[in-house]
């Protein structure tokens, strides 16, 4: 055995699996707080962390069950309809739960024995315990010549995001701004299941955002955002 023991949690906007982006990076609006966890809330131990503008968390999929790995999985890259060996995807479906993610440093703000790293550009459930933290060296781990199989380019994010009146309202007084250019950036991945795209008729769909749900419809290539709860 090869016991591990959580640095820190994460508290996200992401309060469910479904709609988080299935890459870092991807919604640029995701925001987290990686709040450590004694005996490791020490500011001697983020010293000089400051200087780095982007981490590599090491993290658990708390949201996988136990034992529920499987060998093969459905890139929904490539549509979900053809499998690929697990170890060349970044399923959550792994013999070990460990996921990595490359996320922004905001800021670390140190106050009254906590020690809080807050992040941008997540795509971490929230509650998400993290095993580790590495500074991100652009030198060392942005390698202009690697090959990225059949997942070489960013996602499209084709989708049009469209709001009603009311949905627009909420946006407009919500706390810093930011909830619009949120929903926009994570809908246009199109969280869908890949088997569920394309489908002609127009369906309903709803995801949890910062605590509040947001509902909405699909007709064709436009998410249309029907409600923020």
């Amino acid at each position: 055995m090869v016991p591990f023991t959580p640095i820190g949690l994460i508290r996200s906007c992401f309060g469910e699996k479904f709609g988080i982006p299935r890459q870092a990076g991807l919604a640029p609006a995701a925001t987290a707080t990686l709040e450590l966890l004694p005996p490791y809330a020490m500011p001697e131990a983020v010293r000089g962390l400051e200087e780095f503008s982007h981490l590599w968390l090491i993290f658990v999929f708390h949201g996988i069950p136990a034992g529920q790995w499987q060998p093969t999985v459905r890139p929904p890259r490539l549509g979900g309809h053809q499998r690929m060996g697990v170890f060349a995807t970044r399923s959550p479906f792994r013999p070990n739960a460990i996921g990595l993610s490359a996320v922004r440093l905001e800021r670390i703000a140190i106050a009254r024995g906590r020690v809080t790293l807050h992040l941008s550009g997540v795509d971490l459930l929230d509650g998400t315990p993290v095993l580790d933290i590495k500074p991100y060296l652009p030198y060392a781990d942005g390698l202009p010549d690697a090959v990225g199989g059949f997942a070489a380019q960013a996602p499209d994010g084709g989708l049009t995001v469209e709001f009603s009146p009311e949905a627009e309202a909420v946006c407009a007084v919500w706390p810093g701004g930011g909830l619009r250019e949120l929903i926009v950036q994570v809908l246009s991945q199109d969280p869908r299941p890949a088997y569920e795209r394309g489908a002609a008729a127009a369906q309903g769909y709803g995801m949890r955002l910062h605590e509040r749900e947001v509902q909405w419809t699909m007709h064709g290539q436009i998410a249309h955002v029907t409600a923020i709860r």
